[in-house]
């Protein structure tokens, strides 16, 4: 103070290191914060770090001491969050909220939106969420597995233009395209018992039968039909019956030149 250089100033070795552990805290937090368990946390390492430490000078507990109060006030909210770039697209409504309010998406609405019913769209998103998981950053929160999931199955079943479709889930192009790309991922490792390809010898063959007929680099064909069946017992008969008035499943499958 007054042009005198304090003679309990941190070296720069020691205020690198200081930055470095604040920086490392920090975003340990917004990830603690985000699962409910910051002020526990805090609270716990506070009562067992403060009176373990073996310091040499008086400054080295103020100091720990105003880190952990930096993490209790980033757990409390005490800090707002960075607000997001200009180049970002904000979020707001959509289709996705109207996906997202159960109350408000009926069983129609998801299979005229998704081609599929509520109950399939869950069991789908709980299987891919361990693999979309988004890292929380400063900026703003990540979108959600089944946020992904949606889109991607939004896109596949309406085949609307990624300008189009990102506008309806409020999310950016590039983010349509990077969702549609992970799901298309995802699902070949989550369903490796529903969806292969051939390999090896196998997929040459398979590859060559289609060339010689004029379809280079194709791998099978797909077509559908519909298997009628009796009306199911102990099930919802509205599930089974078609719009040919029958009751019947659907079949997608996909077949070699055999």
């Amino acid at each position: 103070m007054n042009g005198e250089v304090g003679r309990d100033t941190l070296s720069k070795t020691r205020r690198t290191v200081v930055v470095a552990v604040i920086n490392a805290i920090l975003i340990r937090c917004q990830v603690q914060r985000t699962e409910g368990r910051m002020k526990a946390a805090i609270h716990t390492r506070r009562k067992k770090t403060l009176p373990s430490l073996n310091v040499e000078e008086d400054g080295s507990a103020a100091i720990c001491d105003a880190i952990l109060q930096i993490c209790y006030a980033m757990g409390c909210e005490g800090f707002p969050r960075a607000p997001p770039r200009w180049w970002m697209k904000r979020r707001t409504g959509g289709t996705w909220e109207d996906l997202r309010h159960c109350d408000d998406a009926t069983a129609d609405y998801f299979k005229d939106k998704l081609r599929m019913l509520l109950c399939v769209f869950r069991e789908i998103a709980e299987t891919l969420s361990p693999f979309l998981e988004r890292r929380v950053t400063f900026y703003r929160e990540p979108l959600q597995p089944d946020h992904i999931v949606a889109y991607a199955l939004y896109r596949w079943a309406s085949g609307e233009t990624y300008e189009s479709g990102t506008c309806s889930f409020s999310i950016g192009r590039s983010s349509g395209l990077v969702a549609v790309r992970d799901v298309t991922a995802v699902l070949l490792t989550a369903y490796p018992d529903k969806i292969s390809w051939p390999t090896g010898l196998q997929k040459a063959v398979v590859l060559r039968a289609f060339a010689d007929k004029g379809f280079p680099n194709c791998h099978g064909c797909i077509a559908c039909t519909h298997i009628f069946i009796d009306k199911p017992t102990n099930c919802p008969g509205e599930e089974y019956y078609d719009r040919k008035r029958r009751f019947s499943v659907q079949l997608q499958v996909i077949v070699n030149l055999s």
